[in-house]
């Protein structure tokens, strides 16, 4: 280590003297420490906001009558608002100061917070979490930007596993923190509040540790972009949420029509638009660009397997095994340690070797074998079988979520880093918001399907349509709580066998990647700065001969 940290210290002057004019200067590790406290603490509020609730909607779903689908859309309202802010977040971190941007994610994610934890029914929870989802589309735009603008990517694998670090402490914390708080007389509200303090310590240590320089640009923001871009997107997660529910309409009928039809007309405006603006909301240079374009067809993939699987997995304890919330926390600890153990182990390799995409296709690997090993669990699978199928998930997902980012910001210049970040997080937020919404409507279908056959081989009348509709097992009979019970532990097991089909996506994706080394500088040295450098080492030569 000393010795690596002596050959950095070294090798920094030459680094600086071939930088290109308004380069960032290079920063010492504690430097980037310090830096990084701040923003730390802020994507920790945002992870744990995300988390916490997890293992308190079955208990929130009870209180507020709501059915499956309410389930699937108090997680899908926060993940589309995540989406279709994030590239608005990524552009604005390229045109003004990333630490204001970061300080007032946080403060509509307080409001967010506050607003949840007072709802009274679904669609005023519902308009809390987007407005949370908004926030932490920021926080997550905007601490990869952050990131990439004070570290080069040869370095950033090691700070990116801080990162994947902190995500899996507040992954699992926060079923943890979640149970105990709904297990308590405080009940789930809190588990809103209570990130509420924690988001004000998270703006004040930033106010005092983020020290970031801020390159002024002119600003234009390409507003007719973003609302093409979150029309489009919305239209089509809302159709896809609820096609095929009978409550709602088919998925051949005139409203899926005239909603996909809509969908795709918004977003071929949408390239139509970000072709010719100066400053598009998505550059297609850049997402065109064969690894960006890669990385994000295999983010889509990982969103969906990750948001998807891991949204249903506290259910899958709580509603299908009888759990607490409290011990369905302790449950998911198994998934949450392989996460912890990827990203962190992956990020330090990597900034030893320089070399990525092995990670990136042993993660893929690892979480196709996790989510398929899951796809065989039931209402009757031993318990610590599950914790070792979920453990196996977590690790792929470590292996992949930060890295192909970095990947992505290894081939960006560092005046993109925000947008090209954002692109990756968004294309991740979008297929969550799809994975969340699709298995979740076919978790539904599924559900109703089984109870019916067992309440039918039970002798039980079925109303109509009514089984399986609803979440409060609590207040139904003993022997028709049974049946749910079973009926949900063994129609989870379609949710991770799709997501297992879907990850195949992912790592045909990284397949194709061309692996490029790290650049150990913070930005890309212009193309004709190694002609200089040849152009002085030949030089050499024949100043000693003279």
């Amino acid at each position: 280590m000393a010795t690596h940290l002596a050959a950095s210290q070294t090798a920094a002057p030459a680094t600086l003297s071939t930088a290109p004019a308004g380069a960032p200067p290079e920063m010492s590790h504690r430097q980037i420490m310090e830096a990084l406290t701040g923003l730390l603490a802020a994507f920790f509020t945002a992870i744990l906001s995300s988390t916490i609730v997890a293992n308190a909607l079955p208990t929130i779903m009870s209180d507020l009558h709501g059915t499956q689908t309410d389930f699937a859309w108090v997680i899908t309202a926060a993940l589309l608002a995540n989406a279709a802010t994030t590239p608005i977040w990524g552009k604005l971190a390229d045109l003004f100061n990333k630490k204001v941007l970061v300080q007032l994610s946080i403060v509509i994610f307080v409001a967010g917070s506050v607003m949840a934890g007072l709802s009274e029914t679904i669609p005023l929870l519902l308009g809390a979490r987007v407005i949370q989802g908004v926030a932490m589309g920021g926080l997550t735009a905007l601490a990869q930007a952050i990131i990439g603008t004070m570290i080069p990517p040869r370095d950033r694998g090691k700070y990116s596993g801080y990162m994947g670090a902190v995500m899996a402490v507040g992954t699992a914390g926060g079923p943890l923190l979640g149970g105990f708080i709904v297990d308590s007389p405080l009940g789930w509200r809190w588990t809103f509040f209570v990130c509420v303090p924690l988001a004000v310590v998270a703006l004040i240590l930033l106010q005092v540790t983020l020290k970031i320089s801020h390159v002024r640009r002119p600003a234009r923001i390409d507003w007719l972009g973003s609302i093409l871009l979150t029309s489009g997107v919305s239209l089509l997660l809302i159709w896809v949420s609820f096609a095929g529910n009978p409550a709602y309409y088919d998925w051949v009928s005139w409203q899926s029509g005239l909603m996909v039809g809509g969908g795709i007309v918004l977003l071929a405006l949408l390239v139509l638009v970000e072709s010719k603006v100066e400053q598009p909301i998505i550059p297609l240079k850049i997402i065109s660009e064969r690894t960006t374009a890669l990385a994000i067809i295999a983010s889509v993939a990982v969103g969906i397997a990750m948001f998807g699987s891991s949204t249903f997995l506290g259910q899958y304890f709580q509603v299908a095994r009888g759990a607490t919330p409290t011990e369905a926390g302790l449950l998911t600890l198994p998934m949450i340690a392989g996460n912890l153990t990827g990203s962190v182990a992956s990020g330090l390799l990597i900034s030893r070797t320089g070399k990525w995409k092995g990670y990136l296709i042993a993660g893929s690997i690892l979480l196709i074998g996790g989510l398929g090993l899951a796809g065989t669990m039931d209402h009757t699978t031993e318990l610590w079988h599950a914790g070792v199928f979920t453990a196996v998930l977590g690790l792929g997902l470590g292996m992949l979520m930060q890295n192909l980012v970095l990947a992505v910001q290894n081939t960006v210049r560092a005046a993109d880093i925000g947008t090209a970040s954002a692109s990756v997080a968004f294309f991740r937020s979008v297929g969550g918001a799809i994975g969340v919404a699709v298995l979740g409507a076919i978790l539904a279908n599924r559900v109703s399907e089984l109870a019916t056959k067992g309440l039918a081989a039970a002798g039980i009348p079925v109303q109509g349509g009514a089984a399986g509709s609803s979440m409060d097992l609590a207040h139904m009979p003993e022997p028709v709580r049974d049946i749910m019970r079973a009926a949900y532990g063994d129609a989870t097991a379609e949710v991770f066998l799709i997501s297992a089909v879907v990850t195949v996506i992912a790592l045909v994706s990284v397949l194709f990647i061309k692996e490029k080394p790290l650049r150990r500088t913070v930005d890309i040295q212009p193309a004709q700065e190694p002609a200089r450098q040849k152009e002085s080492a030949a030089a050499e030569p024949a100043s000693a001969a003279r």
